[in-house]
């Protein structure tokens, strides 16, 4: 992705993005031959969580510590700290102690902090822990959480929590992950592809995606196949063209 992406994705301006350059918050990205810089979803992830972190009231020090800390012990000692401070300007502040209630609740999630409805999410995913993908999926859920306008927010949290509420959505979900995970090593002509396509497009709640599918050549999007095996790349675009089909 471009700066300009990378800042559209996330929902901050590229003034900021560079900020967060110069004081090393956030890694500097590999550049093309002609000198403009190719950021990945990996700084998508981590500048997600910095503007999810500012956003609580934590300063750029305090996020320095929390993005230093890979299992998120300081998050939940920061959190500690300003629910205390906040609660003497309740009137003001009532939503945020709501958000960081729920984030100090489930201990020390990695992909924190998310809003309570999205951590609620996650604890129905704690069966999928020690699926690499599994924890990829949860990165670009907090990720898309956070870009999102509130009413979109709210109808993909309805959607989610819909479809991991019907019967057999977990054993349906552990399958597909399982089928994910399996392909980190395969090549995209691997006969297993088709088999996670199809898991995956019946795992897939109506709504989730745009009925016209999703533009592959955005940004975003060609940085969410980079970040995955050339062969679950191939399985989650098939799925997603399959899916997009269906619903014409």
């Amino acid at each position: 992705m471009r700066i300009g992406e990378l800042a559209g994705a996330v929902g901050v301006t590229t003034r900021t993005v560079r900020h967060y350059h110069h004081l090393g918050l956030l890694p500097e990205p590999e550049r093309l031959p002609n000198g403009y810089r190719d950021y990945g979803l990996r700084h998508a992830v981590v500048l997600a969580r910095i503007r999810r972190l500012t956003e609580l009231g934590l300063g750029l020090s305090e996020v320095r510590d929390v993005l230093a800390d890979d299992e998120g012990r300081d998050l939940a000692e920061v959190l500690a700290e300003l629910d205390e401070d906040l609660a003497r300007q309740e009137a003001a502040i009532r939503e945020r102690r709501g958000r960081l209630r729920a984030l100090l609740e489930q201990g020390r999630p990695a992909e924190g902090p998310v809003s309570p409805e999205l951590a609620r999410l996650f604890a129905g995913m704690e069966a999928f822990l020690e699926s690499p993908m599994a924890t990829k999926d949860r990165e670009v859920l907090a990720l898309i959480e956070t870009a999102a306008a509130p009413e979109e927010r709210e109808r993909l949290a309805a959607v989610l929590a819909g479809a991991f509420g019907e019967p057999g959505a977990v054993e349906r979900a552990r399958e597909v992950y399982a089928l994910l995970d399996a392909l980190v090593d395969a090549d995209r002509d691997d006969p297993r592809v088709d088999d996670a396509a199809r898991a995956l497009v019946a795992c897939l709640p109506d709504g989730l995606v745009p009925d016209e599918g999703v533009d592959e050549g955005h940004g975003f999007i060609r940085a969410l196949y980079a970040d995955l095996a050339p062969a679950q790349a191939e399985a989650v675009r098939r799925a997603l063209r399959t899916h997009a089909r269906g619903r014409r």
